[in-house]
């Protein structure tokens, strides 16, 4: 007999991960599932058609809890583990990679850095308004010279009385051309990086955004431009100096984006397997030809095998044992999985595969960016290579 829709439903969760989690994780998920479906998923394709951000969404992520859900209660932020933190970027990328995106920024890579290495002034100050989206943050690391080699940054600093004058230029930096303030890294006068909170109406601080993109386009991407912009010593991150500040900001994102990927694979899989099983051809369903059933397959078990590693890795997370070449592994692994299911899904649905009547071309044009930022598949392998050798082959 063929399969009941409750079984379908269960085929997600195919080796029953749901037992391992909590009740909190559960609400939360259900929480986030029912805020992408009421609130992204009717809109998602017209934005993305036009390219346009769904601003709009920023206050609402805010107050379904999706910033800094794992930053403590007493700061606006969720309080709750690693694992839930992971399930709600799941959720979100199930809507959209740019989505996603806009809460994994302003969580990992603004109020994390001000949580971790801000003082308490700057905590109390940034970190309750961030929290409910009133004010919006990006982060400032990638320059145009220097993507997979933060260390040649070229953004620099010089002290000038209580200030320091700031100087230089970051790239494909998401949120920025609506960013309130954003988290910068630059080099100062004794070659030592440092990290600071810059506000955006200060003078000499420019943020155009980039055009002609083909992936993550509601999501609005752009530059962050200094020219002699003053930055008070209020500003500056107080204890934290060299790349371990900016690389354990980018294991806290890397580590949102193993979650995410996979509900980007799960939306995809799920909209081949209901097409599968509807689509009619040679007088059956093509759900039943060997070939689709091959394709179905090979979806579910590397979801299933993603869904186990980043449980694992979730509950790591929760002790303070997740390594960063672990984070890199899971990351790498998820989203070339993600991609590879969006391919298999688009397959699936043949030539309405292409169209905006469903999610597949969506995601995966998303992905082929996911698979890039936060550290490229490639680079990502090299940590995992230097990880297990000890030797090194980034030079």
């Amino acid at each position: 007999m063929p399969s009941t829709g409750e079984d379908r439903y269960r085929a997600h969760d195919y080796f029953g991960v749901d037992e391992l989690l909590q009740e909190d994780h559960i609400l939360a998920r259900q929480s986030v599932r029912d805020w992408v479906k009421n609130s992204v998923s009717p809109i998602i394709e017209d934005y993305a058609n036009r390219a346009e951000c769904p601003v709009h969404l920023f206050r609402e992520l805010g107050e379904i809890g999706a910033y800094g859900p794992s930053i403590p209660a007493q700061y606006g932020g969720g309080g709750m583990d690693e694992i839930a933190y992971g399930i709600i970027m799941q959720e979100l990328e199930r809507g959209d990679s740019g989505v996603r995106s806009m809460a994994s920024v302003q969580g990992s890579l603004v109020m994390y850095p001000i949580f971790r290495f801000g003082s308490e002034a700057q905590k109390q100050k940034y970190l309750p308004k961030l929290a409910t989206g009133e004010l919006i943050g990006c982060f400032g690391l990638t320059e145009p010279n220097h993507g997979s080699n933060p260390a040649g940054m070229e953004t620099y600093i010089r002290e000038d009385g209580d200030s320091y004058i700031l100087n230089g230029s970051k790239m494909w930096i998401t949120n920025s051309p609506i960013a309130d303030l954003a988290i910068v890294w630059a080099r100062d006068e004794a070659g030592k990086i440092r990290g600071m909170i810059v506000e955006k109406d200060s003078k000499g601080l420019s943020a155009p955004a980039i055009h002609g993109k083909w992936s993550l386009r509601a999501s609005i991407t752009g530059e962050l431009v200094f020219e002699d912009v003053r930055v008070p010593k209020a500003q500056i991150f107080p204890d934290i100096e060299g790349l371990k500040g900016p690389l354990s900001c980018l294991s806290k994102a890397r580590y949102g984006i193993a979650w995410g990927a996979i509900g980007a694979a799960l939306d995809c899989y799920d909209s081949a397997l209901r097409y599968s099983i509807e689509r009619e051809q040679f007088g059956r369903p093509i759900g039943g030809f060997q070939l689709i059933q091959k394709k179905l397959a090979e979806m579910i078990t590397e979801i299933t095998k993603a869904q186990l590693l980043v449980w694992r890795l979730g509950s790591l997370a929760n002790e303070g044992r997740a390594r960063p070449a672990q984070i890199s592994m899971a990351k790498r692994n998820n989203v070339h999985m993600a991609l590879e299911v969006a391919r298999e899904a688009r397959q699936i649905h043949g030539g309405m595969g292409i169209t905006n009547e469903y999610p597949i071309m969506r995601h995966m044009m998303n992905l082929e960016t996911v698979l890039t930022y936060e550290g490229t598949h490639d680079i990502h392998l090299l940590i995992t290579g230097h990880d297990v050798t000890g030797l090194n082959a980034f030079s």
